[in-house]
This record gives C-alpha cells, structure tokens and sequence, in this order.
C-alpha cells in the first residue's frame, strides 16, 4: 500500500464525508426517544426479574428474612 501525504488524506476524507447521509434534526429526536423508551422498560424488566428471584431465594433457602 503506498503511503499518501497528509493534504491527499484529508481531501480523501473530505471527499468521503461528503457520501455520508447525516439524520435530520427530526430522526435523531425520535431516536433519542426511542433509546429512553427501550431503556426504561428493560429497567422495569430486569426489576421483576429481580424481584422474582429474590422471592424465589428467600423461599427456597429462607434467607433475607
């Protein structure tokens, strides 16, 4: 692989950036949304779970009073 100098490296990633579809304003809002949405209800998720183990622990083992 030859080597380029540094002013051909960044007008190839100029050029390469110019071929990047960036989200509007709009998509990243919903986006932004939706990763707090998924993130609350694995929360809620993960805290039944939990509790569900607990209780199955303290019955089986009669431990945590």
């Amino acid at each position: 692989m030859s080597k380029t100098n540094p002013l051909e490296f960044l007008q190839e990633v100029r050029q390469e950036t110019s071929k990047v579809t960036w989200p509007t304003r709009k998509e990243t809002g919903i986006s932004t949304i939706m990763v707090f949405l998924f993130v609350f209800l694995a929360s809620i998720f993960f805290l039944i779970v939990d509790q569900i183990l607990q209780i199955g622990v303290k019955f089986v083992f009669g431990l945590g009073g």
